[in-house]
């Protein structure tokens, strides 16, 4: 006899209940909508300072930089937080493509989102201005000053001449291309088991030998050679064939 009251108290519990749920959701989606548009302003915030502080200082290179910020992905629900911190992922950097950490330190549950960005950096360097086999030593005549997208490439740009002129091209360079680290390679001074001259020079003094290379000596790098007595020594290659040593 029971029943039937039962069934009733059921339904409409579970009605208020439905109720609750849709009440909730609607609440929680207005939430999250709001907290987007104030998490990415807090990414805007932390992002110029920091820029400036991981830009290089030289001012011989001076970079105009262009930031394109991303979104977040509208479809996020975040429990809330009353404090929200900014931060660099680790192993990332402000360059070329990135992104922003934005984590809950003070709240209920704990979260940590991405905001993407782009970072350009435009400034002074070198473009290749024909094309330049691989292999070929490169000169001043090969490339000339450009403004160029120096965060367009992971690789680091070669801004000062003394840099890659004299070097060898690390593959074939097609004119428009900025020389970059990846572009070129130390240039081959001699191989190993090659005879090569050591000098060694200071106040009031000079000393010079011939000795066997150990191994391959490239410019400006060091080499390590054995002089007629035994002695293994480390010098750096010089332009000129010769291994430098200092005493």
């Amino acid at each position: 006899m029971r029943t039937a009251p039962l069934r009733h108290l059921l339904q409409a519990l579970r009605q208020t209940l439905l109720l609750a749920c849709a009440w909730a959701l609607g609440a929680g989606a207005a939430f999250a909508s709001d907290t987007t548009a104030e998490l990415e302003k807090t990414a805007r915030d932390w992002l110029q300072p920091a820029l400036d502080a991981a830009l290089p200082q030289d001012a011989s290179f001076p970079l105009r930089t262009e930031v394109v910020m991303g979104s977040l992905d509208s479809r996020l629900r975040l429990a809330p937080c009353a404090r929200v911190e900014a931060h660099l992922p680790p192993g990332s950097r402000l360059w070329g493509r990135s992104r922003i950490g934005l984590r809950c330190v003070e709240g209920p549950r704990r979260w940590n989102v991405y905001v993407p960005v782009t970072i350009k950096a435009f400034g002074p360097a070198w473009v290749v201005k024909r094309p330049v086999d691989a292999g070929a030593t490169l000169s001043q005549d090969d490339a000339e000053l450009a403004e160029v997208d120096w965060a367009a490439h992971p690789s680091g740009v070669l801004a000062r001449a003394d840099m890659w002129v004299g070097q060898q091209t690390a593959f074939a360079l097609t004119p428009g291309l900025t020389l970059r680290e990846n572009a070129v390679r130390p240039q081959r001074a001699f191989g190993a088991g090659d005879q090569v001259r050591v000098n060694s020079s200071g106040s009031g003094f000079s000393i010079s030998a011939t000795g066997l290379a150990l191994t391959a000596g490239l410019v400006g790098q060091s080499a390590r050679v054995r002089l007629p007595g035994g002695r293994v020594i480390t010098g750096l290659v010089q332009p000129d064939q010769t291994v430098e040593i200092a005493l």
